[in-house]
């Protein structure tokens, strides 16, 4: 599904992704428009996060248990999840692309790629609890 115009709306929730770096959700950019955006309507933001991620401009974050996120973020890198606050955070390193080759040799799947989350504590957590 192609972008095919320009949308006001569309461009404001690209920007919240944007400028967000906490990987928000869609019900996260729908609050945070929503006061000085009264129209926008939560269908409208679920609709472009879809268009925008599927055309490659914002990646989806699939994380088990928990709604879908969106990142500004495109070139491939991983995530971790902090397992007490829920956060996410970027983890650049190498992309591990032989992993692929390896599960595809040991099950005899055709591999067409992959998503790794970490769980983690983050350092936020990790010091309050200290």
């Amino acid at each position: 599904m192609a972008i095919t115009k320009y949308s006001r709306q569309r461009e404001l929730i690209y920007q919240t992704v944007m400028e967000n770096q906490v990987h928000p959700t869609a019900e996260f950019v729908y609050n945070y428009l929503k006061k000085d955006n009264p129209q926008l309507s939560l269908g409208t933001v679920y609709r472009n996060l879809q268009q925008l991620s599927e055309n490659g401009i914002i990646s989806r974050v699939s994380i088990p248990d928990q709604p879908d996120r969106f990142d500004g973020i495109t070139t491939p890198h991983y995530h971790a999840v902090c397992t007490e606050c829920g956060s996410i955070t970027d983890v650049f390193m190498e992309n591990m692309a032989d992993i692929d080759g390896l599960v595809a040799s040991k099950t005899g799947l055709d591999i067409v790629g992959h998503e790794i989350v970490f769980k983690i504590i983050c350092p936020v957590c990790k010091n309050r609890d200290n």
